[in-house]
């Protein structure tokens, strides 16, 4: 693939909270289309680059690139923010946590961010949220409010959401692990919907082996702030080369 092919690009990225060091000099390429399931260890800096990628947390050191939009950490000035943002526009984030707004009915969670970045005329904005939310299996849910909906549920409005901005890559933080096992699979299945039927650019931080095997186009094994290996989940789950990715994966599948 070519460059103009590279959604996302990390090149030597490292982040450190006060004397800990969590990243510690990842590179990453992720194609457009691309399924990248990254796993590891609590704590071996997985979930600390997806938010480095939407500049949750600024990168200590490295530079981020995300639909050719190529930032570094440090002090965020005007310009910097208004450069942040332009890059947040081109991704969209599922939490563990569902994070909705309790007060907003299920379609007003779905249509606030592209109203309030004027993503095209109310009517627009409401048409292409329900057609999310009848992706996400939700339609009859559009005048409920969140308390009212199951876990999985949420997290599928959480989903739509995200895709309401037309984002070029979606990054999801462990999104079934706040769930009760019988709701996992819901949430799976739109995500395996948007791989092979959108063929989305997706980054999953999830221990979901099977879902990573029948999706994924590549894993990506996180050891002590960086990448051990990576490759096809076939042969990562199979016939992995490092004794510490086979110990894990002997602990989690």
């Amino acid at each position: 693939m070519s460059d103009r092919d590279v959604v996302v690009r990390l090149d030597g990225l490292h982040k450190s909270f006060g004397r800990l060091e969590v990243v510690r000099g990842v590179d990453m390429e992720v194609h457009r289309g691309e399924v990248v399931v990254v796993f590891g260890r609590s704590g071996s800096g997985k979930s600390t680059v997806l938010r480095c990628v939407n500049f949750i947390d600024d990168p200590s050191a490295g530079s981020v690139e995300v639909a050719g939009i190529r930032l570094e950490g440090g002090h965020r000035t005007r310009r910097k923010r208004e450069q942040i943002r332009q890059l947040r526009l081109h991704v969209g984030m599922v939490f563990q946590q569902f994070n909705l707004f309790p007060n907003m009915t299920v379609l007003d969670n779905v249509t606030c961010a592209p109203r309030c970045a004027g993503r095209g005329t109310g009517d627009e904005i409401v048409e292409r949220a329900r057609d999310l939310l009848d992706r996400v299996g939700l339609s009859d849910k559009a005048e409920e409010h969140p308390i009212r909906l199951s876990g999985g549920q949420q997290q599928r409005v959480a989903i739509a959401r995200a895709l309401a901005m037309e984002p070029d890559v979606m990054l999801f933080d462990e999104p079934t692990s706040a769930l009760d096992p019988e709701l996992t699979g819901e949430v799976l299945a739109v995500m395996k919907s948007l791989a092979t039927e959108m063929r989305m650019t997706m980054i999953v931080v999830t221990h979901e082996m099977g879902f990573a095997r029948e999706v994924a186009d590549r894993m990506a094994f996180f050891h002590e702030g960086r990448i051990l290996e990576q490759g096809p989940p076939d042969q990562l789950i199979t016939s992995p080369a490092h004794p510490e990715t086979r110990a894990f994966l002997d602990a989690v599948l």
